[in-house]
């Protein structure tokens, strides 16, 4: 059973994220209750990262500088996951308490897929000119592809063939790819095939079938947003399926080697913690967290400036092109996505060469 949003919209930073982004991670994590005397820190089963939240009842909290406190769920000091404060040594349930517990990595991968999205509607939406009459149809931003959760679904993006494409790389993905108009009983491509492009249905239906003895078999119905072909390429396999238009429609078509050379990781320049500090000391670097400000708020690196990613091209221009900017993030995700975009305002920026430096 989901979780409510009601609960996820009292969350930092998880209350940011898109409505079809939070809906997704309803249903991706739980609550579970804790006895009095436990430390719910210490009962990770998975041993994965985990985001650890507090929705009911008292807890009290061990600084590694022996500072005690007592915080209760549904309060202001309750909204920041405990295990994002690195300050924390450890806790115990005070009552029983209810706690919410969130795979960090997905949660990070969904916060920097809405943040960097939202930054490139934003500027295609500055780049547009009005248009001289209301379209019937409006033709989809990078951005708006992004938030699409049955294309780019959070699991996929961690676990599937796109969680080899850097979210910088998304950009230009959708920059080399070709609009092409296709007919209703038009084949799209064959079972059996090499595979040679990668698809995203912009209008129209597609039927996915597969050939078993004799007869296909249809799989599934695609309609807009619906992606297909990216198994071939990224396997280097035969097509599994034919997919056959239901309807007259526009194609996004990319091409296998566009495809297979955006999935590799770009190479991005890093610097330690020491490296940066040097740096900073004499002038001529700047650190830049670029988390959500709640998150910069609740625990951030001495000395560094906040740069939401979600609002870093906006910001980009106002600052100092004599200046290395350092940014980081809590897993090198987001940072690695602003130094593409700050690159792109003409900027030099590296990656502070850990997940998240004390």
């Amino acid at each position: 059973m989901a979780l409510p949003i009601a609960i996820l919209d009292k969350l930092e930073p998880i209350v940011n994220l898109s409505a079809s982004r939070k809906q997704e991670l309803a249903s991706l994590c739980f609550a579970e209750k804790v006895s009095i005397g436990l430390d719910p820190l210490r009962m990770n089963v998975t041993k994965a990262p985990q985001a650890i939240y507090l929705l009911q009842g008292e807890l009290k909290l061990r600084y590694f500088n022996d500072k005690r406190q007592i915080i209760t769920g549904g309060s202001p000091a309750a909204k920041q996951s405990l295990t994002s404060n690195l300050k924390i040594q450890d806790t115990v349930a005070v009552t029983d308490v209810v706690i919410l517990r969130v795979d960090a990595d997905l949660l990070d991968i969904m916060l920097t897929w809405d943040q960097f999205s939202d930054s490139e509607h934003m500027m295609q939406k500055q780049q547009e000119k009005p248009a001289p009459k209301p379209q019937k149809s409006a033709t989809r931003t990078t951005g708006d592809w992004m938030k699409d959760t049955g294309v780019f679904s959070a699991l996929s993006l961690q676990r599937g063939v796109f969680s080899r494409l850097p979210t910088s790389n998304v950009e230009e993905m959708f920059k080399r790819m070709v609009n092409i108009e296709v007919t209703a009983g038009q084949v799209i491509m064959h079972q059996g095939d090499v595979g040679d492009y990668y698809y995203l249905i912009q209008h129209g239906t597609a039927i996915v079938s597969r050939k078993v003895g004799v007869e296909p078999v249809v799989l599934t119905e695609l309609g807009e947003g619906g992606a297909f072909g990216e198994d071939a390429l990224a396997s280097d396999n035969k097509r599994n399926a034919t997919v056959t238009m239901k309807t007259d429609g526009v194609l996004k078509r990319l091409k296998k080697e566009d495809f297979i050379a955006l999935l590799k990781e770009p190479l991005i320049s890093k610097v330690s913690l020491e490296e940066a500090k040097k740096q900073v000391e004499a002038g001529t670097a700047v650190i830049v967290d670029v988390r959500l400000q709640s998150e910069f708020e609740d625990d951030h690196i001495e000395g560094a400036i906040n740069l939401p990613l979600n609002e870093i091209r906006q910001l980009a221009s106002k600052l100092d092109k004599s200046k290395t900017y350092i940014t980081y993030c809590q897993t090198g995700r987001r940072s690695s996505a602003a130094v593409f975009a700050l690159a792109q305002s003409g900027l030099t920026a590296v990656v502070l060469g850990c997940s998240r430096c004390e």
